[in-house]
């Protein structure tokens, strides 16, 4: 146990000294990369690496992806992910696996054993919005490389407003999490906030080491402007409305998603402990 825990250790600390978002910049241009042998390499090298369930995706053929980041960010057949219908389930956002899920005491979410961090904090120091969420509700999701990495709407909501907070890009891995004190509210995030049936729901897309880059389904590719300061993201006209199970987004790159819902609106389902794996519209929460 002490050999892992020094390996941590230095993991952690060597990404305090690596330049993250250099690396994330060239890491974007690489797996964007549109040559044929080069795109096939990265492709065929991850496969080696990461049990990619092909047979799901909406094609499987190496040559049908024009880049890796087209393979990485891959939609699914028709049907491979079915969303729970019932109108008073709220659904995963994403696949991955719960990293951590309950109830925020106040407005503290717990990060990790023995780690704790603030909504507003997370929220990018907006302390009226942390408020709707006092004694609420959150889940977090750690989407790992294999892992489909669209991200899609756990409840049908119409969007009050998204941000983007600049940050750290520190991974997030399960010993980062445990090891970077608030690492979601250090981290590059985007913030979405939508007003649905159970009240506002928030969704924090949290950058990691080499995610430097997201997409929105109404706003196409967010990337971190300079000077680097949080700042309000379009929204259209008409207002977005989107479906529960609708297309929000997508991580070039993984990463996580929190999920906050309000006080007394939404019971998680049981089971929801760390280490739990969730397919995207599989129930998380029922309404009340």
């Amino acid at each position: 146990m002490s050999g892992r825990n020094n390996r941590d250790r230095l993991f952690i600390g060597l990404q305090h000294l690596l330049p993250q978002h250099a690396l994330s910049r060239l890491v974007r241009a690489l797996t964007r990369c549109r040559i044929g042998w080069v795109r096939s390499a990265l492709i065929r090298g991850f496969l080696r690496l990461h049990p990619v369930n092909l047979a799901e995706a909406e094609h499987d053929a190496i040559q049908a992806w024009g880049s890796f980041n087209e393979f990485f960010t891959r939609r699914l057949r028709s049907g491979a992910r079915p969303v729970d219908r019932d109108v008073a389930a709220v659904v995963s956002p994403t696949d991955g696996v719960v990293s951590q899920a309950g109830q925020l005491r106040g407005e503290v979410l717990l990060q990790a054993k023995g780690l704790d961090y603030s909504a507003p904090a997370l929220l990018g120091g907006d302390a009226a919005l942390a408020r709707e969420f006092a004694d609420g509700v959150f889940v977090t999701i750690y989407l790992a490389p294999a892992d489909y990495h669209r991200i899609h709407m756990p409840i049908a909501g119409r969007l009050r407003c998204a941000r983007l907070v600049p940050g750290d890009l520190f991974s997030v891995n399960a010993a980062t999490a445990a090891g970077v004190p608030g690492l979601f509210s250090r981290n590059e995030r985007v913030i979405c906030v939508f007003d649905t049936a159970a009240g506002a729901c928030v969704l924090v897309l949290v950058g990691a080491l080499f995610v430097g880059s997201l997409g929105l389904a109404w706003a196409g590719e967010i990337n971190a402007r300079r000077p680097r300061h949080i700042c309000e993201l379009p929204t259209p006209d008409p207002p977005v409305v989107l479906d529960k199970g609708a297309e929000l987004g997508r991580f070039n790159m993984g990463s996580t998603v929190i999920l906050l819902l309000p006080a007394g609106r939404a019971r998680l389902e049981t089971g929801l402990a760390p280490g739990r794996r969730l397919r995207m519209g599989e129930r998380l929460a029922t309404l009340v």
